[in-house]
């Protein structure tokens, strides 16, 4: 069947630092890419790493603020604003969509840096309404790989689904040495999380706690990886899959991004 014409793509960004709204380099130039290659859509939903939470909420405001949700970065970090609007009408219907699950609509709630340092290259002038969607820190992965499945309609309703996170993000384990390479287990982990996108294995993403060591030392807190699920979940068997991006920085933070669709 063919697709409406309203349909989006799903992506997955590898975020990084917070600096990266201000950095020019071959994750912001590809996320700028991604951009000016999408149809415009009419909203956009962000899975963020940043907003983890007990039980599951969605902004709901028609101006969400830009969070500041760090510390110690440069000046110019904290003066920057992302001045999307929101859309409180498709809060409501995510919220219809995910019934009978209760998820509440956040009136406070602004844009954090997961959405804002991507969305910044992905739509510089900011003149797609945002909204966010917590994780709910509680539920196992496969719950997230469903709540993206209930998702998946907006896709064809013109909603740009974006999951913000990274695969691999052991922050304990970085390495700022110029020379760093990254850890073995690492790349062995981003590497089957990568093969089993591509092969469409998701039991393999969803159940990464199988991949033993690899995954303990490379998901020490789900919250960066959870995004991917919703993502996933999203995603359609006829979607082309693109993984333009994929290294490993600092030794221990995976950028991978993924594009379904």
């Amino acid at each position: 069947m063919d697709k409406p014409n309203t349909y989006m793509p799903a992506l997955f960004l590898g975020h990084g630092s917070p600096m990266a709204a201000f950095e020019d380099n071959k994750f912001t130039r590809y996320w700028a890419n991604v951009g000016r290659a999408l149809p415009t859509p009419r909203a956009i939903v962000c899975i963020s790493a940043h907003w983890y939470t007990q039980g599951t909420y969605v902004t709901a405001s028609g101006q969400p603020q830009t969070i500041h949700d760090f510390h110690g970065f440069p000046e110019q970090l904290y003066q920057f604003t992302y001045p999307a609007i929101g859309d409180p009408q498709l809060a409501e219907r995510i919220i219809e969509l995910l019934q009978p699950l209760h998820v509440i609509a956040d009136p406070q709630r602004g844009l954090d840096h997961g959405s804002w340092s991507v969305l910044k290259h992905l739509f510089p002038k900011a003149q797609i309404p945002v909204l966010q969607l917590s994780i709910d820190r509680t539920k196992p992965p496969v719950w997230h790989y469903e709540l993206g499945r209930q998702l998946r309609v907006l896709r064809d309703e013109g909603v740009l689904l974006v999951g913000s996170g990274n695969v691999v993000h052991n922050l304990r384990q970085v390495r700022f040495e110029e020379q760093a390479v990254a850890f073995p287990w690492a790349i062995a982990f981003n590497r089957t999380v990568r093969t089993a996108i591509e092969q469409r294995d998701h039991n393999t993403v969803i159940d990464y706690v199988k991949q033993g060591e690899a995954a303990a030392l490379s998901v020490p807190t789900p919250d960066h990886y959870l995004p991917l699920l919703y993502v996933l979940g999203a995603s359609d068997v006829t979607d082309a899959i693109h993984i333009d991006v994929d290294d490993v920085v600092l030794s221990s933070i995976s950028m991978m991004s993924v594009q379904f669709g």
